[in-house]
């Protein structure tokens, strides 16, 4: 919907495309699969922060850190799937222009928020890998929670800021966003004026919120990867490389692809729209999905307690249960008497 004025016509309303150039026939199989991705990351993040939050064993800095991020990406996407699966089933396409930067808001701060929160976890690895012996003495839980706050002003002042860098723009004509969700670099193309300097300054912005996080993790596993090699002898080293590995996998999916679509949008090349969202989609939703089991459901306390929620299911553990507490009343009474 636009509004008419003197001078020009101001858009009051933006149409999500999700794939611009996707068939009818494909929008059952893309939307069911938009809708399987939202469940499974829905079900896996809840999980992962009602464990943590409730186990009393799993209250260490790591799994703090895991809980924030698990946290992060589950706001994301209640954020933005929930709307574009609309559009796709029931062709509720249009997003008011308020909600839609307020989307924008909400999808670069949690966005670069997971970048630090990565960050983090990649240091306390680093602390728990390299330096065994002094890990409690430097990480705690206080302060894990402490850095946890304090990343959070920095990622809403990048939201703001590239909010506020697409937000001054004009919008007076074409209103549909080649996007699953709004995002900066889909709706500063729509404005009717030169957005050279916009482009730049949210190339810089973004640049150094994520490549920040990047570097300081990138760091981090070289020197992780170093003291694993070097204790090659440890029976263990084994297990933390494959661990690095996985880790070093979903932060390649959520960094690398990112950094692909900053560099192409900044350059004055043409890529076709639907790659364009497809790599969107990939870097944004497909770690959502990867994160909770990397860093949390396989590791092995996590695996101990689900095992025993679902064993304490089980009729056999209930009789097994009930004969070892008669055996130690029994065992009680006789040391009584």
């Amino acid at each position: 919907m636009t509004i008419s004025t003197s001078n020009q016509t101001a858009v009051t309303e933006f149409i999500l495309l999700g794939f611009p150039g996707l068939q009818p026939i494909f929008f059952l199989p893309v939307s069911i699969t938009m809708f399987l991705a939202y469940i499974v990351s829905l079900i896996a993040n809840s999980t992962v922060i009602i464990l943590i939050i409730l186990r009393e064993q799993l209250h260490h800095p790591m799994y703090i850190i895991i809980a924030n991020l698990a946290l992060s990406d589950l706001l994301f996407d209640t954020i933005t799937l929930p709307k574009i699966i609309a559009k796709y089933w029931f062709g509720a396409g249009s997003i008011s222009f308020n909600w839609c930067f307020f989307q924008v808001f909400c999808v670069h701060c949690l966005g670069s928020l997971d970048s630090f929160i990565i960050m983090l976890m990649s240091i306390d690895r680093y602390v728990a890998i390299c330096k065994p012996l002094r890990y409690h003495s430097i990480i705690s839980i206080r302060l894990v929670t402490l850095l946890c706050y304090m990343v959070l002003p920095f990622a809403a002042l990048f939201g703001l800021a590239m909010t506020l860098i697409a937000l001054q723009l004009p919008y007076c004509g074409p209103n549909r966003v080649k996007n699953c969700f709004c995002a900066n670099q889909f709706l500063t193309v729509l404005a009717c004026v030169d957005v050279t300097l916009a482009k730049r300054n949210r190339f810089i912005i973004g640049m150094c919120v994520y490549y920040f996080p990047l570097a300081v993790i990138i760091l981090s596993y070289i020197l992780i990867i170093r003291v694993v090699h070097l204790s090659a002898n440890n029976g263990n080293w084994q297990k933390a490389f494959n661990t690095c590995t996985t880790h070093l996998i979903v932060i390649g999916l959520y960094f690398i692809p990112r950094l692909f679509a900053y560099c192409i949008n900044q350059a004055p090349l043409i890529i076709d729209a639907d790659l364009n969202v497809l790599i969107v989609f990939l870097y944004t939703f497909i770690p959502h999905l990867a994160n909770p089991v990397i860093f949390c459901l396989r590791t092995k306390e996590t695996k101990q307690i689900l095992g025993q929620m679902f064993s304490s299911k089980h009729p056999k553990f209930e009789v097994r249960s009930r004969r070892r507490v008669k055996r130690h009343c029994a065992s009680i009474s006789l040391k009584s008497h």
